[in-house]
């Protein structure tokens, strides 16, 4: 895994944390760290001998160009979002018609999980753009949670149609094209889990209504409430787990757990090769890849 040592609002320190305790929670892991040296020594230092062998690093560039060069299978990050993103559709390319990537992020809820994209990667998606993250989750769901027909869910601020903002009012006409639309939900439905298994959102909202969910977490002490703290980035060919700035060690160990068992589970590739991502009449923008 390719880690950040940069990125995050107490990086290093923080970022060197996290990889301890990942090394520490999965023997057979391997870290690329991208950085300063000094940085990547604090590792090393803190390790057995015997497990220094795990760790290698790379000065400067950025772990998803790292991952692009094929030093590592998968990149992780609590740098600045729309940064990180950039880096990584430039670095590791975009799949055929999607030209804005989504960040996917797994919420606990009442019935048990939902994943809540975008949360930010793109605040201001057209309608087309909302369609395609639609079918993006669900993708991850059926490829990572074993959902086999998602329910997707448009959030807004009312069940009626025609309710929200000129996105909203838009959007269903692309959205019912789904094999399992749902309909418009509100933000108590994201909570209970019940209404929908994908809920599809700009990136603006989704992000406000990710960072209120998880101080909720937070001051209930909810046990899974680490779930929310690192989300996939959907639509680039290569594994990218982005972490929140203010992640901590255990974010950051989280962030790259989940990006280790996404590689070994194949996820991204099988997602990309999903149906769903597929269908002509939702994908009309053209620009893809190394742009």
């Amino acid at each position: 895994m390719a880690v950040d040592l940069l990125g995050g609002d107490h990086a290093p320190a923080v970022v060197v944390d996290g990889a301890l305790r990942a090394c520490h929670a999965d023997p057979s892991l391997h870290l690329t760290l991208v950085g300063p040296a000094e940085a990547a020594g604090a590792v090393l230092a803190a390790l057995h001998p015997a497990e220094r062998h795990r760790i290698t690093s790379i000065p400067g560039s950025t772990a998803a160009q790292a991952v692009a060069d094929g030093h590592a299978d998968a990149a992780v990050s609590a740098g600045e979002t729309g940064a990180t993103v950039v880096s990584a559709a430039r670095s590791l390319g975009r799949w055929p018609g999607i030209r804005r990537p989504a960040l996917a992020a797994v919420l606990p809820t009442v019935a048990g999980s939902v994943i809540l994209l975008d949360v930010g990667s793109t605040v201001d998606p057209d309608p087309e753009t909302l369609a395609i993250h639609a079918r993006l989750g669900s993708a991850y769901a059926t490829v990572v949670h074993d959902v086999a027909e998602p329910r997707v869910g448009l959030l807004t601020i009312g069940t009626e149609r025609g309710k929200g903002d000129r996105l909203r009012r838009e959007a269903p006409a692309l959205l019912e094209r789904l094999p399992r639309y749902a309909g418009l939900i509100e933000g108590g439905d994201v909570v209970l889990g019940e209404a929908a298994d994908v809920v599809v959102t700009d990136g603006f909202t989704g992000n406000v209504l990710l960072k209120a969910l998880e101080a909720s977490y937070a001051w209930l002490g909810t046990p899974d409430q680490e779930s929310t703290r690192a989300a996939v980035l959907l639509g680039v060919r290569g594994t990218v787990v982005v972490c929140h700035g203010a992640a901590t060690g255990t974010d950051l160990a989280g962030g790259i757990g989940l990006a280790a068992d996404l590689h070994r589970r194949g996820a991204v590739p099988a997602i990309a090769a999903m149906p769903v991502i597929h269908v002509n009449d939702m994908l009309t923008h053209n620009e893809v890849s190394h742009e």
